[in-house]
């Protein structure tokens, strides 16, 4: 089931899709790939990658767009995701019959979905739409690189044991 709402009239679009038969931990892995960057990127990446999870974000991000384009008017090339978020659902919860006349539980986890596109293009002559397109600082990944060598080789390097 797919909700579809508008928020900030003017620059945003807000899509929600609920009860999406996944845990939430696998389709975090894919949202995490995709938040921050332009539509044309989004759905090359979401084609190429390997998980079952890509399909139904790929459906709400190519929703949230032709919502976009035929509701607000906003062209899809100046589209980029600027909040992407899983939340868990409810679980789904069944019994198979085994034998002897017992049974097992199995339990279907759901996720619910939320992506929001900018219109990039609206912000062009302000000084700050900057801000909304720069990277956490967490991913720079020369700090990362750096503080992994110095952890390595500060604490005795790899061959520390005899």
């Amino acid at each position: 089931m797919i909700k579809k709402r508008k928020t900030n009239r003017y620059t945003e679009v807000y899509v929600l899709g609920q009860h999406i038969c996944m845990s939430a931990h696998k389709a975090r892995r894919v949202i995490d790939q995709i938040r921050g960057r332009s539509y044309k990127k989004t759905l090359m990446i979401l084609e190429l990658m390997p998980y079952r999870a890509c399909y139904p974000i790929f459906k709400l991000v190519y929703s949230a767009a032709a919502n976009a384009s035929h509701n607000m008017g906003f062209n899809q090339a100046s589209l980029f995701i600027r909040k992407a978020e899983v939340n868990e659902g409810t679980t789904v919860k069944k019994l198979k019959p085994q034998a002897q006349g017992r049974n097992s539980p199995i339990k279907r986890p759901t996720c619910h979905i939320t992506i929001v596109l900018r219109d990039i293009s609206l912000y062009e002559g302000y000084k700050d739409y900057t801000i909304c397109l720069r990277k956490p600082e967490w991913i720079d990944k020369t700090k990362y690189i750096n503080r992994k060598r110095h952890d390595l080789y500060s604490s005795g390097g790899l061959w520390d044991k005899k």
